[in-house]
């Protein structure tokens, strides 16, 4: 993708403003009204900035714009008067936008999002994502909500690990009798069994069941990685894993918030630790009942720690798998099963780009193509027909439209690429 500046609604509006000749911008030199703004910078007589509108920015929240029609202008005082209250009082500093007719700053923002939409297809937002995990018997997964398209499957070939517990024990080193424990063989993700916990409806926000295990220095690690089934839908940090270099998890140097759940569905969970430093000697693990959810039951399996940066990738063969649009799924042939097996599984491809709604949105496909796109749009819809077009937009616009060809011309070529939707 050709890189981009991250501009915002307020830059990439700015921009087209000038390429149209007209914006005027400008700062408040003194104080006003909700109905007034006062600048030095205004120029011409009486009413010359009648009909214009004007974007007002708060100097209280420079994020915040308010888009009024100017109804009258006193040259003397340097005094826009506003038909409609803004919701704040100018004052000395406020930074404004002043626009001719007859663009409107609505429109402008619409023909942006037309430029979105007008891409859509020849470019996308990049993405890589690892969220799903291979079990050897999986076949099809659930695609992530914000993939659009794949380019690239590959499975993690390597990675610097230790294992910290293979759930195939239960926690016994501190136990709550709201929590039955049981080792279940058949729900399980890897090796003979999962831990299963059955919680029950009386267990309280906070309780919590902890097990030792032979001192480990995960020092060199950054992430722990786990499975996770609940069922019940869960928030993150409804559930936390405890790691500690006391018994019981008496002080947890790390208090891990498992990421959402839902309901009924095995979830490959990847945490960051927060202070991986310290943990030079954990000696107990635990799963702590963060939130009142109920009575439900979870299950739990393989939790290791991994250095992420030492991660190797095998990219999986385009034939071994496709794309079921209508599911939304990512499906393995019998080969591609075989060789991700137990690994985890990275996406490469892109998301749609999203629309602009509030100022401080940035682009996700090049400013050149929108800014081009939106003026000549603008240019076009004050154009007229070819006896009311006075100033020759359409001339202009004909020259912006060779130069919304040479911005698309500069989008990468997209190859290999299947789409989700």
């Amino acid at each position: 993708m050709p890189a981009i500046q991250g501009r915002t609604r307020k830059q990439l509006r700015q921009s087209i403003g000038y390429n149209l000749g007209a914006i005027h911008t400008g700062t408040a030199y003194d104080a006003g009204s909700t109905t007034t703004l006062i600048s030095l910078t205004l120029t011409g007589g009486d009413d010359n900035h009648n009909g214009k509108w004007l974007v007002v920015f708060d100097t209280s929240n420079s994020d915040s714009a308010e888009t009024r029609l100017v109804t009258d202008y006193t040259a003397s005082a340097y005094r826009l008067t506003l038909g409609q209250a803004l919701s704040f009082s100018t004052v000395a500093g406020d930074t404004y936008e002043l626009w001719d007719e007859p663009y409107t700053p609505d429109a402008i923002h619409e023909f942006i999002n037309q430029a979105i939409v007008d891409s859509t297809g020849a470019v996308y937002d990049p993405i890589e994502n690892v969220a799903l995990h291979g079990d050897g018997h999986q076949t099809r997964f659930d695609i992530p909500s914000g993939i659009s398209q794949i380019s690239k499957v590959a499975y993690r070939s390597r990675i610097s690990s230790a294992r910290i517990h293979d759930c195939g024990t239960t926690f016994d080193e501190k136990t709550d009798g709201d929590f039955t424990q049981s080792l279940d063989t058949k729900d399980k993700k890897q090796g003979s069994q999962a831990l299963k916990m059955v919680i029950a409806a009386g267990a309280s926000a906070g309780d919590f069941v902890t097990d030792s295990i032979t001192s480990k220095d995960i020092s060199k690690y950054d992430y722990i990685e786990m499975w996770v089934k609940s069922t019940v839908a869960t928030s993150a940090g409804n559930l936390k894993l405890l790691l500690d270099d006391t018994a019981s998890c008496g002080s947890p140097l790390e208090t891990l918030s498992i990421p959402a759940l839902s309901a009924n569905t095995w979830t490959f969970v990847r945490m960051a630790m927060a202070n991986p430093e310290t943990d030079t000697a954990i000696i107990s693990v635990g799963l702590e009942y963060d939130s009142d959810l109920g009575a439900c039951t979870v299950w739990i399996d393989d939790i290791s720690a991994v250095a992420n940066d030492t991660a190797e990738w095998n990219t999986l063969d385009r034939r071994l798998w496709k794309i079921d649009k209508e599911a939304r799924d990512l499906i393995l042939g019998r080969d591609g099963q075989d060789a991700i097996g137990y690994s985890l599984i990275k996406l490469t491809g892109g998301d749609k780009p999203a629309l602009l709604s509030s100022e401080t949105d940035t682009t996700e496909i090049p400013e050149r193509y929108i800014i081009s796109f939106a003026t000549a749009r603008a240019l076009l819809s004050t154009s007229g027909g070819p006896t009311t077009d006075p100033d020759n937009k359409r001339q202009l616009v004909a020259y912006w439209d060779g130069e919304i060809n040479r911005a698309k011309a500069a989008f990468p070529m997209l190859t290999n690429v299947r789409t989700v939707d």
